[in-house]
């Protein structure tokens, strides 16, 4: 077998990190972040607010059970680099169709492993998320680590741009599930799963600001029919769909740079329904007068405890952000923090006493992950029907 080939990742504080190569041979530029779960690389290769991001994996060993064509969050692979301490070149699944190495390289990722990865999320835990680059044909660490430092910062910059689709269009797959009679035979007899036959009774409009496919699944799943479109679609355009509510979805980078979402959550408050997940719950807290910040590195995985107020109950949730909603910003006394993370404290949801809406910073919708919070879909139906 050809000897992989040597790459680098190095951070602009000067820590580098050499191992071998896998997927794709080049050089990308990113912020270098961590996922703490234990499965679901391609759902995370693929979702759309890791853009401009090299994640890296704490689970020791990935690539076991290969890729598919169905675990996927958007049409492409989104992430800039991809980082592990072992990747497996042999895989085994029953739905698996190509090894995780040749799925990088079809779309142009590198892959970096055979590095102590518990160092590098020590490091960032430490000191932050870090600017970096990861290459295999620039292999001078002084010019690395000086590419590094001049590349640009995530703060600031519109990412939602790069990741929203171009014109408006409808959404009608549910979520899919293994036919428990054919779990053990061909990929092809993975099959969309029906629920009752339900009636597609509200339409909801939903904000693409990178969003993940399996929301949209949940959404039809709960009855939704549902048009996406464009970030930059304007209140007025979006209520000429006579929707019965607007989903606001996740998406990458400073929420405080994409101000026409904000904007046209403005002019959408008390109209109708709202609901938000991830950067749509920043988008909120945004547009009801607060504030947002950067954390020092974020929270990624399919771990993180967040306590629902209302009644104390702990949720185990999937989770992808590096900002948060300072709620001490929001001066409106009618908006009330409804979930916190227990880690650190910080906001994990909001509702308002007036207004119909409510968002969440975690994702309810995960895929693979807890299934905790799936409820906050059953709210979303239930604050249409109040509405109706």
């Amino acid at each position: 077998m050809k000897a992989s080939k040597k790459a680098i990742l190095a951070l602009e504080d000067g820590e580098v990190f050499e191992g071998r190569h896998f997927g794709y041979e080049g050089e990308s530029f990113g912020e270098v972040v961590f996922n703490t779960s234990m499965t679901g690389y391609q759902e995370i290769l693929t979702d759309p607010s890791y853009t401009g991001q090299i994640v890296t994996m704490t689970y020791p060993m990935i690539g076991n059970y290969g890729v598919n064509s169905r675990d996927v969050e958007s049409d492409k692979v989104q992430v800039s680099g991809f980082v592990v301490k072992e990747y497996s070149k042999v895989y085994s699944n029953f739905r698996a169709e190509e090894s995780l190495g040749d799925y990088l390289k079809r779309n142009k990722i590198i892959g970096l492993e055979c590095i102590d990865t518990r160092k590098l999320v020590r490091h960032i835990r430490t000191h932050g998320s870090k600017k970096g680059v990861l290459s295999t044909i620039d292999l001078d660490i002084k010019r690395l680590v000086k590419k590094a430092k001049v590349s640009p910062s995530i703060v600031g910059v519109d990412l939602v741009k790069r990741v929203t689709c171009s014109k408006p269009y409808k959404w009608t797959e549910e979520p899919y599930f293994v036919d428990k009679d054919s779990a053990n035979s061909k990929v092809d007899q993975l099959k969309l799963f029906e629920v009752d036959h339900r009636k597609k009774i509200y339409n909801v409009v939903a904000i693409d600001c990178g969003i993940k496919f399996n929301i949209l699944r949940d959404l039809v799943y709960h009855g939704c029919n549902v048009t996406v479109v464009p970030a930059k679609t304007t209140a007025g355009q979006i209520m000429a769909y006579n929707p019965d509510g607007v989903f606001l979805s996740n998406g990458p980078g400073d929420p405080e740079a994409v101000t026409y979402v904000v904007e046209t959550v403005k002019n959408l408050l008390g109209k109708l329904p709202i609901f938000g997940i991830c950067l749509g719950h920043q988008m909120l807290g945004l547009a009801l007068g607060g504030k947002t910040y950067k954390m020092k590195f974020g929270h990624r995985g399919g771990n993180q405890p967040v306590m629902r107020l209302e009644n104390q109950k702990v949720e185990i949730t999937s989770q992808n952000h590096g900002f948060a909603v300072d709620m001490s910003s929001i001066k409106d006394k009618q908006v009330l923090q409804t979930h916190i993370n227990l880690n650190d404290k910080t906001s994990e949801g909001l509702e308002h006493k007036k207004y119909n809406l409510f968002s969440v910073q975690y994702h309810p919708e995960a895929s693979p992950g807890p299934h905790d919070a799936s409820y906050l879909f059953d709210k979303f139906i239930k604050s249409m029907k109040m509405n109706y």
